[in-house]
């Protein structure tokens, strides 16, 4: 995998939105502490634009991904927000020469498609807060994490344990996301749930019965089984149903037969304390029977 190059002071960060609109002052309020650190910041033309849910029509996000990412000046392109929308425009975004010159791509929520793009690159990208987390300020250790991976830092992530934790290290690739986005990925060019992966997942407001169904659909193919371990990042917005009180308690069940080591209760997802974490980056995964985790990205 491609690393783009590290961030150094008066670099150029361009803003897009590629799915659903946001509120002017939350890009502006990020775009300001980005300029803090010592960047400069272009909100692309669309970013801060409307057409129904979305910041812009398909071709006018394209146009603002297009554009960034032929800026040379451009080192990160980030991502405002999530909301349904990157897939409109994968294939395209799929045709530009993007490793040529490798730039970081950041987000999370639908982003992940964007991530599976890069991946199918060979260009490693950062699953992150966006501009809501962003306008916290730098001293929020989850932007400070991010910032040191721009400027070609490698985290090392502490969390507490779960109880439904398996005890475990596997080294290997991992790569993950919003997991019903990433489902609607199987089977296309830009499927990278892969048998040998690290697999990270979260998501927000999905009921229990359906993440099951993405679960039992990777179980059929044989990915799920093959995983070399699995971190389960937040369930958040959702309700317990008559068969499982807790996204957390079908997950156990899904995976008890395998072997492979299974972290919970990471702090990955639609939450205020979003860790960074580098996709498609060599890492190793230890969960520990004393209740501390931790994910190490290799240099």
């Amino acid at each position: 995998m491609i690393y783009p190059r590290p961030l150094k002071n008066g670099d150029k960060i361009a803003i897009c939105s590629p799915a659903g609109r946001i509120m002017p002052d939350i890009v502006n309020d990020a775009a300001d502490v980005l300029r803090g650190e010592g960047y400069r910041v272009e909100i692309m033309p669309h970013a801060l634009g409307e057409s129904g849910n979305y910041s812009g029509t398909a071709d006018e996000r394209y146009a603002d991904m297009r554009d960034a990412f032929a800026d040379p000046e451009v080192r990160l392109i980030l991502c405002s927000r999530g909301g349904y929308g990157v897939v409109h425009n994968l294939e395209r975004l799929d045709q530009l020469p993007l490793a040529d010159d490798p730039k970081w791509v950041a987000g999370f929520s639908d982003i992940s498609a964007l991530h599976a793009l890069m991946t199918k690159k060979g260009i490693v990208s950062i699953h992150s807060l966006m501009c809501a987390g962003i306008k916290r300020g730098a001293d929020d250790e989850d932007i400070a994490a991010f910032l040191d991976i721009l400027e070609g830092g490698r985290p090392v992530h502490i969390f507490d344990g779960h109880y439904y934790d398996r005890p475990g290290i596997a080294t290997g690739t991992i790569f993950g996301g919003n997991v019903a986005v990433l489902a609607e990925l199987i089977n296309t060019p830009f499927d990278f749930i892969k048998p040998d992966t690290i697999l990270f997942i979260e998501d927000i407001a999905e009921p229990i019965y359906k993440i099951e169904r993405i679960l039992y659909q990777l179980r059929l193919s044989g990915v799920l089984g093959s995983l070399k371990g699995l971190i389960v990042g937040q369930f958040t917005d959702y309700k317990p149903d008559l068969n499982y009180d807790s996204m957390e308690a079908m997950i156990h069940d899904m995976t008890a037969e395998y072997d492979y080591p299974v972290a919970f209760n990471a702090p990955i997802g639609h939450v205020d304390h979003n860790v960074p974490l580098i996709e498609s980056a060599k890492v190793t995964l230890k969960v520990s029977p004393e209740g501390r985790n931790s994910i190490i990205f290799h240099r």
